[in-house]
């Protein structure tokens, strides 16, 4: 697996910028674009988006293992699918570092054991606080939910709108990518992959 598809925390070997030479390089931005960071508007504003950017990029701190460590195996038999939908996130397109806006749909077969559905929306928010390509996000949600929680087979669907394509380039709004990836029994299996978008789409 290459580094950008890992579904492992992020390690650098470069030494970590400190905070002081991230403010510098949002001052040499802002002089680069043409502004003075010395008028008032702009005075805390390297501050600012240094400490925007941490909170951002926060997934690079964190990995899967620790969000899906807790499984709970007192499931009264259950065996059907479990899916989550309309998981909101944002992210950040690694190209233009612009926003993607989108949501994420997840579904899995248990394999004897759920994990709390709240850890799934916080798996893609990890990996969306991190610089992506759509497909890239896709597979390291399914591929890291499929190889710690090892159910029959994972689902997951995202849908999203790239600013990058809006507000540049060929600016069109309101476009959306679609993206899924499956592993385990919804990969080999059409039936289960019809059956998660057949419940995915009810109700919309």
């Amino acid at each position: 697996m290459n580094k950008h598809t890992s579904d492992t925390k992020t390690n650098s070997t470069a030494q970590r910028p400190t905070q002081a030479e991230a403010e510098a390089a949002v001052n040499t931005l802002l002089l680069w674009m043409g502004e003075d960071p010395s008028r008032e508007g702009l005075i805390e504003t390297p501050k600012r988006v240094a400490k925007a950017y941490k909170e951002l990029f926060s997934g690079y701190q964190q990995s899967p293992e620790e969000e899906l460590g807790t499984v709970f195996e007192e499931v009264a038999g259950y065996k059907d699918m479990v899916l989550v939908k309309d998981i909101n996130f944002y992210s950040h397109c690694e190209h233009h570092m612009v926003p993607i806006i989108g949501k994420a749909h997840v579904g899995y077969l248990p394999n004897g054991s759920v994990v709390g559905l709240s850890k799934i929306a916080r798996v893609v928010d990890m990996f969306a606080h991190r610089l992506q390509t759509q497909e890239s996000m896709t597979a390291q949600v399914a591929h890291s939910i499929q190889n710690i929680l090892n159910p029959l087979g994972v689902a997951v669907l995202i849908e999203a709108e790239h600013m990058c394509m809006a507000m540049r380039g060929i600016r069109k709004q309101g476009s959306t990518t679609l993206t899924t990836t499956f592993t385990g029994a919804f990969e080999s299996d059409v039936a289960h992959q019809v059956r998660f978008m057949t419940m995915l789409r009810s109700g919309k």
